[in-house]
């Protein structure tokens, strides 16, 4: 998954760094970054590179081993200073451009853009926040409010019934291979009421015996994914919610299509159940 850039290591430690020559800029443009690809590998401008064009402040993002990344301060100009020779992309490129490192690093940096952004100014009294020196915050020095990035829940349903799996077609949207249920937390609910209740809601039935997988940041939608395995409890019967999807069938092991898509925690819970890595033997029911 993109995430999984080992053996480099991801360093989310905030520290008030200043960046060096070599270090990585991140220019963002709403959903556009400024990079060059080539044979389908990508490049971010460097320090030296952006500074020879204006001298400006910049914030620290992370590290990724040695190698720092950063973004201009402030954020609203940063398509006025992308370097000759570097285009503007939409960052979901990233979805299939790598190397995987780098690929991690433009959807995460985009996560924190798009917080920096949006929340310049105090959701309390409206004034205008400032940058923590000590963390990864803001401040507002009227009423004394801290607020941190936002991370949101997300649910991702692998349901099972013997041989076959629950698989959707999102309503509207651009993505359009099978994916599998999937939706946000809601405010005092827990991840397994989570499940549940997404998977009625989206087709009409109901689930048992579930299984935690595993979980991926997912920074293309700020949102933290927890993958579930479970079971069909009762009525197969789909009742589709015509909202949200477009289709929802149960397709057999043989039947699901292969994927050659590696960075999403969906694309591999389809593709354990496909090949058999995931078996149907029921789990310790959670009721």
């Amino acid at each position: 998954m993109i995430h999984e850039i080992f053996p480099k290591t991801y360093n989310v430690e905030y520290k008030e760094n200043r960046p060096a020559p070599d270090d990585s800029v991140l220019l963002f443009d709403g959903e556009n970054v400024c990079c060059r690809v080539a044979d389908n590998e990508a490049v971010l401008p460097k320090f030296n590179e952006i500074t020879a064009i204006q001298p400006m402040e910049f914030i620290y993002l992370f590290s990724i081993d040695e190698h720092r990344f950063f973004t201009p301060w402030p954020l609203d100009k940063h398509r006025d200073i992308g370097p000759h020779g570097y285009d503007w992309q939409e960052f979901t490129i990233f979805r299939t451009t790598g190397p995987r490192d780098l690929a991690f690093a433009v959807v995460t940096a985009k996560q924190l853009y798009q917080w920096y952004r949006e929340r310049r100014y105090c959701g309390c009294c409206g004034n205008e926040a400032e940058l923590s020196k000590t963390e990864r915050a803001y401040e507002c020095k009227t009423c004394g409010i801290v607020e941190y990035p936002k991370i949101s829940p997300v649910v991702i349903v692998a349901v099972t019934h013997g041989e076959n799996l629950l698989v959707t077609r999102y309503k509207n949207r651009p993505y359009r291979r099978y994916a599998l249920v999937a939706g946000f937390s809601e405010i005092g609910e827990s991840l397994e009421d989570t499940v549940k209740r997404e998977v009625f809601e989206e087709t009409g039935v109901r689930v048992k015996n579930l299984r935690y997988y595993k979980s991926q940041p997912w920074g293309f939608t700020s949102t933290l994914l927890a993958g579930f395995y479970c079971e069909l409890d009762g009525s197969p019967d789909i009742v589709l919610d015509e909202d949200e999807l477009s289709e929802a069938v149960w397709l057999k092991r043989e039947d699901i299509p292969p994927s050659d898509l590696n960075i999403a925690l969906t694309a591999e819970m389809m593709e354990m159940f496909r090949t058999g890595r995931v078996t149907t033997t029921p789990g310790v029911d959670d009721q």
